[in-house]
């Protein structure tokens, strides 16, 4: 069953369902937010691992995504080293992992798993491309102890994906519970306290050949900085994952918050104790003169999803010069720049962080400036990644909010600057401006008769 939406949005029998869903979490906007940090987790959250992406050919998008970031490819598995379940290829930029993972065919498998990654399937993944294109299937988290993570998520209502595997020689553990959509949360745990993470990444994998690997790439970018989801409705979702993970709600942003006079989104900001961890998600709002940009982005990914991935650079001037020389060549596009009246405020809006130089160059690479109590955020968006107007990258740097840990080394408080809110319109505008060159594009014109 489709239902029309008052602005012509429509709702699937699905999502309808959704709409009705008890939910607790409550949006009270920008300016009533109040943050705490409760530190609630219920098992104990280190950090990002890595973010592995499903796709149908891992070969060519490991090393179009490798040239485009400037993150070398270093760790593989696949035919060549004995694996004929699924190719797999893991690009690094400091401590930012992506892998990427396609099927080889069912017919040359053997008996027994020859996987490095014990979760997958030849059936999901190829399900999963088919519906929604290239795109994010595990957000893998570091965590102390990856069977006890998995079992207090289950006690604790969240929906079983993969059971804890151990692999090598009882090295690692991999368990998986699923996030929303087809995405699932990975916990990974490292049971060998002597297994060298600097020279490995997971049993099974194996380096890549120097000479072959782009390994001379380095344009700045240093960690996964949060990993941002579209659902459907935004209550239900956030407390699915506060359930289960006990994490808490960092920020949050309604359309009246971040909007345009035509469309805009809902958004809340999960994190763990440390914060180290951060899992925004949006949902589309309704009654606004052009369809949300959420709302299209579950149309074309046929369901919720990882929307973006914001990468933490040293240097953001240096990484998108780098990036920019790519754009044409292999590399990845940016959203348009806002108009020139946005940099000339911006010597206003942070002319005390920034010199005259910095918001020059802001203006040249097309960056956005935006600032909360705290610090200052950099910011720039790509296009979409692949065929479909789904996910795209982010890149950022955070500047300010310096701050001695509990081991007296100097470090920045995560989510410094916030999650560019002033720049919301200006990004939403973007976007709007790209959906019309696609909807003049996809028009059907009338065709002329004799």
């Amino acid at each position: 069953m489709v239902t029309e939406a008052a602005n012509g949005n429509t709702l699937t029998g699905q999502q309808q369902t959704t709409t009705t869903t008890s939910a607790t979490y409550k949006l009270v906007g920008f300016k009533n937010f109040i943050r705490q940090n409760p530190k609630s987790d219920k098992f104990t959250v280190k950090k990002f691992h890595h973010v592995e992406f499903w796709c149908s050919d891992a070969t060519n998008t490991a090393r179009r995504f490798s040239w485009g970031l400037g993150m070398p490819l270093l760790y593989k598995s696949d035919l060549s080293t004995g694996n004929n379940t699924h190719a797999s290829y893991l690009i690094n930029s400091g401590q930012l992992n992506f892998l990427f993972t396609a099927p080889y065919s069912t017919t040359i498998s053997t008996t027994g798993s020859t996987s490095s990654i014990p979760t997958f399937s030849h059936t999901a993944c190829r399900n999963f491309t088919a519906t929604h294109g290239l795109a994010v299937r595990s957000i893998a988290v570091e965590v102390e102890d990856a069977e006890i993570a998995y079992s207090v998520s289950i006690a604790h209502g969240a929906k079983p994906s993969s059971a804890p595997v151990t692999l090598g020689n009882n090295d690692v553990v991999l368990a998986e519970v699923k996030l929303y959509g087809d995405v699932v949360l990975r916990y990974v745990s490292f049971k060998n306290t002597n297994y060298d993470v600097t020279t490995n990444f997971l049993p099974g994998f194996e380096p890549v050949d120097a000479t072959s690997s782009f390994h001379e790439l380095n344009y700045g970018i240093h960690k996964l900085d949060h990993a941002v989801g579209n659902v459907p409705e935004l209550a239900p979702a956030v407390d699915y994952v506060k359930s289960f993970t006990g994490f808490h709600e960092f920020a949050e942003f309604t359309a009246e918050d971040v909007g345009t006079s035509e469309s805009g989104l809902n958004s809340v900001v999960l994190a763990c104790n440390s914060e180290t961890v951060l899992i925004p998600m949006n949902e589309p709002v309704y009654g606004t003169k052009r369809k949300s940009q959420i709302q299209t982005y579950l149309e074309h990914n046929e369901g919720a999803g990882v929307q973006h991935l914001a990468l933490a650079s040293e240097d953001i001037f240096r990484t998108l010069r780098e990036m920019r020389k790519r754009s044409s060549i292999g590399g990845f596009e940016f959203m348009p720049s806002p108009p020139p009246t946005y940099y000339k405020n911006l010597k206003n809006r942070v002319g005390d962080v920034l010199s005259d130089e910095q918001i020059k160059e802001c203006e040249e690479l097309g960056i956005l400036v935006d600032r909360d109590d705290q610090g200052t955020l950099l910011q720039i968006f790509t296009k979409p990644v692949g065929d479909r107007p789904t996910i795209f990258i982010e890149i950022i740097q955070r500047v300010g909010c310096m701050l001695k840990d509990d081991e007296g080394k100097v470090q920045q408080k995560p989510g410094c600057g916030g999650f560019g809110k002033g720049n919301f319109s200006e990004l939403f505008k973007s976007i709007e401006e790209y959906e019309k060159t696609l909807e003049a594009r996809n028009t059907t014109e009338p065709t002329a008769t004799a």
